[in-house]
């Protein structure tokens, strides 16, 4: 079973001739550095790059790649060297920082084998070379050590911070950056060129590659005030998109959208305040380029990006597949897992990150089309009405009647590219969704009826399932928004009345009783995905005003505790899973996560507060913010269920706290926007059908899981 490292944390080795794998999404440099018991390198030849490949016990890639595969034997590295560091730079030509593409994935495994502990390096920025991880010597046995090191000066700078000389340093770098090969350049899309209606305006944002004569790569626009970034799937899985800019990763799908993460393998998946876009974004390798504006028709979906390409040599594993090729002119067909990936839930996760990605760019053309013939059609009245000789007789009708005929043109042809491209989507999406692995799909699927979710998997998911999203557009195309795990930003579930036009159209007692509903659907679909022992859940419910919703959890006896009820519950909760935070950071810290004390569940921990801040002095609000703040790098996640306005009574203290949570609301809300193109994107939550049994049936999997595996 693979070990999924968060950052700092470490895992055992029980063999010394291991496997180094590497999945980047972008093409890399794989280098390899050997330190002493400190760290410190004793020169430029204790380290493995293209131009010398070879260490003691190892021989690093020599090609720029975006998977790497190499064995290290750690008996025959030599007794002076207690640190083989993984270094991944990249090259001159690519991406310019690690921030601009999906987060890379490094592995450690048996030679030709199952994997030991992997590793996603999630949050990173503007870092152009990063540690991502090191083996290490601790009394006589080896570690592997989660590190995502990043420096934004490059090589030179992470050569000069591991104890060589400032000359030394650069030069070094110079010689590796030399001996790289070229980064490839993406091959140019042989589409047709863009017609004027869909990619001629200039307000409209591209990320494909500037020609001679359009100059600088344009800037994306920046998001509505109000709007809560969004970026379901993976915050940290961004790219450009053409047309419309890609959606960021922080760190979500499109995740929340809002994105992105940074230490429980999770992306962040949603934040108020976006990122400032790069100064440049490289061109998107999955983008058709567009052309002059010669009246063909404007770009269409790409099915041959890299999201939707398998890239491992492995054959693909069973899945739905095409029963015959597409005909003369027909477009590609669908195929569900069809995405690059090591595994079919991964293929799938990045094949929804990508219809995303497409349903964003295609809504984003469509609407800067319709920007351009209206602006277009107002220049055109605005010269009519100016000429005197036009503004009497029939000449002047004639030139606003003609002007307002080419802005429908315009507007037609625009709306026929949409709704191609959506056609296309919504084919992919019947495939998709019904292959779907139970985290990702939704409550009413047959993967949660049939039986295929009866026992409990060995391995924790890649993401979960929080809702769907869609677009005004076309409103019955749902996109899964899907969030990364572990959870590394907290959830908050807002039963306010003044979040959105269908909240306050609701009866108070009815929202509050969805939101908790929602935490409870939540909180069963975590614990049902991940493995026995592997998830714990806390409930705080101070004035017990949601005990019939978490009637199911208590009655199956998942939860860790029975809910804390009253100011003397809510500070024993706190109080316990605070001291579990600080015991497992000093343990990080000490590089020694083994030694914890007995008492100290290492397992996930989901923290669900209802009704906060009922029941909440002083204190318990400081411990909840400690909590928010520091839990998710250590295992502990918080989902609170609450209205803001209540919580006003603390003023600005808890503004902090709420900027660092995603809200989701529990009727469907607009309030998640793409931090990039300016989209508003419906979120609506995914919630089991009302009379269904699908709840008690998880729940009862899962408590007699935790039967069968006690002693």
């Amino acid at each position: 079973m693979t070990a999924e490292l968060v950052r700092g944390q470490n895992h055992p080795l029980s063999r010394s001739r291991v496997e180094i794998r590497v999945s980047a999404h972008t093409p890399v440099l794989a280098l390899v550095s050997a330190g002493d018991d400190a760290g410190r390198l004793p020169g430029p030849e204790a380290v493995a790059h293209p131009g010398a490949r070879a260490l003691a016990g190892l021989e690093v890639p020599g090609e720029l790649s975006g998977r790497h595969r190499f064995t290290v034997d750690l008996d025959s590295v030599g007794p002076a060297v207690h640190r083989v560091g993984l270094v991944l730079v990249l090259p001159p030509g690519g991406p310019a920082r690690f921030g601009a593409v999906p987060a890379p994935y490094v592995a450690v495994a048996e030679p030709e084998g199952a994997e030991i502990a992997g590793y996603t390096l999630a949050g990173l920025d503007s870092e152009t070379a990063v540690v991502a991880l090191e083996l290490y010597r601790r009394q006589g046995a080896w570690k592997v050590r989660a590190v995502g090191q990043g420096y934004a000066a490059g090589l030179g700078a992470l050569l000069a911070d591991a104890g060589l000389p400032g000359p030394a340093a650069v030069a070094l770098a110079a010689q590796v950056m030399a001996a790289a090969p070229p980064a490839a350049s993406a091959p140019a899309a042989s589409a047709p060129a863009a017609a004027e209606s869909a990619v001629a305006p200039a307000t409209a944002v591209t990320s494909a590659p500037a020609t001679a004569a359009e100059g600088a790569t344009p800037t994306a626009p920046a998001p509505a005030a109000h709007a809560e970034a969004v970026m379901p799937m993976a915050p940290e899985a961004a790219a450009p998109a053409a047309a419309a800019p890609a959606v960021p990763a922080e760190g979500a799908v499109p995740a929340s959208v809002e994105a992105t993460p940074t230490v429980p393998q999770g992306v962040r998946v949603s934040r108020e305040v976006s990122p400032a876009p790069p100064a440049a974004q490289p061109p998107d390798p999955y983008v058709e380029a567009p052309g002059s504006a010669s009246g063909d028709a404007p770009p269409t979906i790409s099915y041959a990006h890299p999201r939707r390409r398998p890239t491992s040599a492995e054959p693909p594993e069973p899945g739905p597949q095409r029963t015959q090729a597409p005909g003369p002119g027909e477009p590609p067909r669908p195929v569900a897992g069809d995405a690059a990936g090591w595994s079919m839930e991964e293929r799938l996760y990045n094949q929804v990150w990508g219809m995303f990605e497409d349903l964003a760019r295609t809504v984003s053309a469509y609407r800067s089309a319709v920007e351009f013939a209206d602006a277009r059609m107002d220049r055109e009245l605005g010269e009519a009405l100016s000429d005197p000789r036009q503004r009497l007789g029939g000449s002047g009708d004639a030139a606003r009647d003609a002007a307002r005929e080419r802005r429908d043109e315009l507007v037609d042809r625009a709306r026929a590219v949409l709704d191609r491209d959506l056609a296309q989507l919504v084919a992919e999406t019947e495939v998709v969704e019904p292959a779907l692995p139970a985290p990702y799909a939704r409550w009413d699927s047959p993967v949660w009826h049939d039986g295929r979710a009866a026992a409990l998997p060995e391995e924790s998911p890649l993401a979960l399932r929080l809702g769907d999203l869609h677009l005004p557009e076309r409103p019955d195309l749902r996109i899964p928004m899907l969030m990364r795990l572990p959870l590394e930003r907290g959830i908050w579930i807002d039963n306010g009345r003044t979040g959105s036009e269908a909240a306050m159209a609701m009866d108070t007692d009815r929202l509050r009783l969805a939101a908790m509903d929602m935490a409870v659907a939540h909180a069963v679909r975590l614990l049902a995905v991940h493995p026995g022992g592997r998830y714990a859940v806390h409930v705080i419910d101070a004035a017990g005003a949601g005990a019939a919703s978490l009637a199911p959890l208590v009655r199956s006896g998942v939860l860790a505790e029975p809910p804390a009820a009253g100011p003397g519950g809510v500070t024993r909760t706190l109080a316990a899973l605070t001291r579990r935070v600080d015991l497992v950071q000093m343990a990080l810290r000490a590089g020694a996560p083994e030694d914890l004390p007995p008492d100290v569940d290492t397992a996930g921990q989901l923290l669900i507060v209802h009704d906060f801040p009922h029941g909440f002095d002083d204190r318990a609000v400081t411990q909840l913010r400690y909590l928010a703040d520091e839990g998710p790098a250590v295992g502990v996640h918080l989902l609170m269920v609450a209205d803001r306005d209540e919580a006003s009574a603390y003023g600005p203290l808890l503004d902090p706290l709420w900027r660092s949570l995603m809200r989701l609301s529990p009727v469907p809300d607009s309030h998640l926007a793409d931090p990039w193109v300016g989209h508003h994107w419906t979120f609506e939550p995914d919630l089991p059908p009302l009379g269904s049994q699908v709840l008690d049936r998880a729940l009862d999997r899962i408590a007699a899981a935790r039967r069968g595996s006690r002693p």
